[in-house]
């Protein structure tokens, strides 16, 4: 049985590289980005910045030509080797391709210098803040640092990264691990270094430059925590990111250490409503307000720097492992913090939104014929994913869930994992096969769509239930019902195993219950017709 399982796994996993070698550039496997450093120089008087990347590269197989991601917005001006050797090279496409003066052999590394200078199309976004002051802040997901960096730009290819920006001495910069060294550079210009000294894949790799107010909340399990928000909002900033000690220290506590060297919670320009990026998480400007409505946005941001920035998905079409882990994880820290009614009130709310993405767009969880990895993120990858993972919860129990999170975290932290590196830790754990499982709710599209009938047998005092199941493909799962009296007390609950499309069930009861209700705990993603 073991050799046989043993084939099965291989067998799958050529299928996926047949599969995935379609969606993913060959160069991401055959060359290893292992270390950054991006030497940048910002200015008021132009967009355009100057840069200097040293990039360390390991070969995975023989290569006489490297290749990285660049926009053709930027201009290379000049390619050495660690000899000094000026290198050839084209850039078109957004791809800079460079001839090696030998060829590199498997194992073998070199690094590279390239110059560089240039107006970011995107990805470095330079502009004005809501107050009128000049800002520039990273804003790289899903794969637009190569707007503005070189780089292998897929989060398979994890690498250490040093940003060695120069600015005008008026601004503060911020940017992943530890702030290493500031210091004046004439001519009103300054000079900070930021480094990390753990893998992280290119789409949290940032740095913000601005006025900022900063506050060094403090330290939590060994963790400096800051917040970092425009002068303007710092009474705001303050009170909006109150919560984000707490959170650290939920995490911290739950899953494992935090991955970083530190957490700075920044205001910002990113497109999205917050970006989890590596050490450095970026709020949208407006998300500071003094309302004191972020916690689930912190804790979402937060979540990510277990689940996406250390344990990263290998392929984007995976990306559930970031988002639906940070959707649940935030459902998991509310109900540990305001109890299960908070819980449930989460769940109710996104199997909802579940439900009606779903009458528009009929994909599933993991879509491997998506061409687009800008549609990657849906309620699918959110919602969906997060409430697949409740069910989980559900099928294994609390404790097994939690060592399932606590084991598929360490063992691919700093690393990237698929879908079915998640299931075989569960199942492993558990001692469950997840086939089933993993296979209607990850690759299969939809949910049970369910109508119901209830008899009543006054004589046997026998209730008789029956239970369609009303979309295409058959779901497999335990469905609890409550029978309820008049006054909607519960008088009995029990639970019925479905998977035909038409199954009846008998059950002898006390009295005649007044109604009949499904899944009273919310523990089923389904929709009542």
């Amino acid at each position: 049985m073991r050799h046989f399982k043993h084939f099965l796994t291989l067998s799958f996993l050529l299928l996926y590289i047949f599969v995935q070698a379609q969606f993913i550039p060959n160069r991401y496997f055959t060359q290893d980005i292992a270390h950054y450093q991006f030497a940048l120089s910002l200015y008021d008087t132009t967009d355009e910045i100057q840069g200097e990347a040293t990039i360390l590269v390991r070969f995975r197989a023989e290569l006489d030509t490297l290749t990285l991601d660049l926009s053709n917005k930027m201009q290379v001006t000049d390619i050495k080797n660690d000899k000094g050797v000026t290198l050839k090279f084209i850039h078109q496409n957004d791809l800079v391709s460079i001839l090696l003066p030998q060829k590199g052999i498997t194992g073998g590394s070199i690094t590279l210098k390239i110059s560089y200078r240039g107006i970011p199309e995107d990805g470095l976004i330079i502009g004005t803040n809501k107050y009128g002051d000049r800002t520039f802040f990273g804003d790289n997901w899903p794969n637009r640092a190569h707007k503005w960096l070189p780089s292998n730009d897929h989060p398979r290819d994890k690498a250490t990264v040093e940003f060695i920006v120069t600015a005008p001495e008026h601004y503060q910069v911020v940017g992943n691990g530890e702030k290493t060294q500031e210091y004046p550079n004439g001519l009103g210009f300054k000079t900070t270094h930021w480094k990390e000294k753990v893998p992280l894949p290119t789409k949290v790799m940032v740095i913000g430059a601005a006025k900022f107010a900063v506050e060094h909340s403090g330290l939590i399990q060994g963790i400096p925590s800051s917040i970092y928000v425009f002068p303007q909002n710092r009474t705001e900033g303050l009170s909006d990111f109150k919560p984000s000690l707490l959170v650290l220290d939920w995490f911290s506590r739950n899953i494992g250490p935090f991955p970083f060297s530190k957490l700075a919670h920044v205001q910002s320009k990113t497109r999205w409503g917050g970006m989890e990026n590596a050490g450095a998480i970026f709020y949208f400007e407006n998300s500071v307000n003094g309302k004191n409505e972020r916690e689930s946005l912190i804790a979402h941001e937060t979540a990510h720097q277990w689940f996406g920035n250390s344990a990263s998905e290998a392929d984007w079409r995976h990306v559930w492992l970031s988002e639906g882990f940070a959707t649940y994880c935030t459902v998991l820290y509310l109900e540990d913090r305001y109890g299960g009614e908070r819980r449930t009130q989460e769940l109710l709310s996104q199997r909802k939104t579940i439900i009606s993405y779903f009458e528009k767009v009929k994909t599933p969880i993991v879509d491997l014929n998506v061409k687009d990895i800008n549609t990657v993120l849906s309620t699918n990858t959110y919602q969906k994913a997060g409430w697949v993972l409740h069910m989980l919860r559900n099928k294994t129990g609390d404790e097994l869930f939690w060592k399932g999170l606590r084991t598929y975290y360490a063992r691919y932290k700093y690393s990237n994992a698929l879908t079915e590196d998640f299931q075989r830790v569960m199942e492993e754990v558990s001692g469950i096969s997840l086939q089933e499982f993993f296979k209607q709710w990850f690759y299969q599209s939809g949910h049970p769509q369910l109508k119901y009938d209830w008899k009543w047998n006054e004589s046997k005092k026998e209730l008789q239930l029956t239970i369609a199941q009303l979309q295409n493909a058959m779901f497999s799962f335990p469905l609890e019902v409550a029978l309820l009296d008049v006054q909607k007390n519960v008088i009995e609950t029990f639970t019925i195993s479905v998977s035909d499309k038409n199954t009846t069930f008998s059950r002898k009861v006390k009295e005649k219950p007044s109604s009949i209700l499904l899944d009273p705990r919310t523990h089923l993603l389904f929709d009542i017709k």
